[in-house]
């Protein structure tokens, strides 16, 4: 053997290195171990030379583990195990990761063993009643919470957005097409066409076509899924009345007007959104407006400036929060179970529940306080 690149390969098994140490029989090769050995030149020589076990002897910095002559094979790290004939291959201790085979090409390479995707933040959370659901940066909508109604049961492919109304959600594809989930009789076969926006509201939904007109679907009570006519960038479910930014910027509400919730105030506003009996929208100026029935203060905003507002949308969610420019959260209204008390931190946007919110912080997780009687303010880790 001197002056070869390779030795010959010593028994991996402790069995097998007390029947050749007894018996003077040959160890047979391993076929785990059955691999060519690093190339040496002079370094080879003096490992394959006689040498007592445990003396100090100049080993090469690539030499394998199992194979030192400076330790005794009991002191040897065993990586050829007796593994059973139907050990997954791709799990094979005695490889690499780089050189097990790959038993599933089609997995997404984030994709961790528990299922869930690691290091896959949130764009946006939609919260209502019992549940929430979040659009993660890969598109996938994930919900948690109360699934009694199937509700958190999201459906496979991407989507741009997403909407949680009471025991059902919708989303926007990135196709433009729509899908809801949940219980509502109707909600699973929505309009047809393409959207560029949907909200889910207590027993109807409400989407912004390509062409900026709005189609609602499901129950029509007080006339919540009866839109005018016109054309709109934006527009906001509630539990019994609908609100929508028109693109002159003018506000547009149909359905109950309990408490003058569907009377808007005159002026321009960025966005809106509508609650149970009441409504808030952002002014161009950052302002807040907001209308209705104000029991608790709900239709009393603090003032300064804020990029976006979220009304609670189902029956006596007499709560509102907003993201301020600054990035900070302020809510107002009835506070049960400290939902109008939102974490630090700095968000980019929010979504009001009957009692509890959401948001997604600046670095894609998710934050949600309040009632948490159904894991609804448990947010999955991204």
């Amino acid at each position: 053997m001197k002056g070869s690149a390779r030795r010959q390969p010593t028994c991996c098994l402790g069995v097998a290195l007390l029947v050749a140490s007894t018996t003077g029989a040959a160890c047979s090769r391993s076929p785990l171990r059955d691999r060519p050995g690093p190339a040496h030149d002079a370094g080879a020589d003096r490992l394959n030379a006689p040498n007592p076990i445990g003396a100090e002897v100049d080993v090469p910095g690539d030499v394998a583990p199992d194979l030192r002559p400076d330790l005794a094979p009991d002191q040897r790290p065993d990586l050829s195990p007796d593994l059973p004939r139907d050990f997954p291959p791709d799990q094979r201790p005695d490889l690499a990761l780089d050189q097990r085979p790959d038993l599933a090409p089609d997995l997404p390479p984030d994709l961790v063993p528990d299922g869930k995707r690691a290091g896959v933040a949130f764009t946006s959370v939609s919260a209502d009643d019992v549940f929430a659901c979040g659009v993660r940066t890969d598109g996938t909508v994930v919900c948690w919470g109360d699934n009694s109604a199937g509700q958190t049961s999201s459906p496979a492919g991407t989507f741009a957005s997403v909407s949680v109304g009471d025991y059902f959600a919708c989303g926007v594809r990135t196709d433009g097409t729509i899908a809801c989930w949940g219980k509502v009789t109707g909600a699973a076969t929505p309009p047809v066409g393409t959207f560029v926006s949907v909200s889910a509201g207590a027993d109807f939904a409400c989407g912004v076509r390509t062409n900026g007109t709005v189609t609602c679907w499901v129950q029509d009570i007080y006339g919540a899924a009866t839109p005018p006519a016109g054309t709109f960038a934006s527009v906001s479910a509630g539990a019994q009345v609908t609100c929508g930014v028109r693109t002159d910027g003018t506000i547009a509400c149909w359905g109950d007007n309990y408490a003058g919730a569907a009377t808007p105030p005159a002026g321009t506003f960025a966005s809106v959104s509508a609650g149970s009996y009441f409504a808030c929208g952002v002014r161009t100026d950052g302002t807040i407006a907001c209308w209705g029935e104000g029991v608790d203060g709900a239709t009393t905003p603090p003032a300064g400036t804020f990029a976006s507002v979220s009304a609670g949308s189902d029956f006596g969610s007499n709560f509102a929060c907003g993201v301020r420019t600054d990035g900070t959260i302020a809510c107002w209204g009835h506070g049960i179970d400290g939902v109008t008390t939102p974490p630090a931190g700095t968000f980019t946007s929010v979504s009001a529940g009957t009692d509890f919110a959401c948001g997604v912080r600046t670095d894609g997780t998710i934050a949600c306080w309040g009632n948490n009687s159904f894991g609804e303010a448990t947010p999955p880790a991204p």
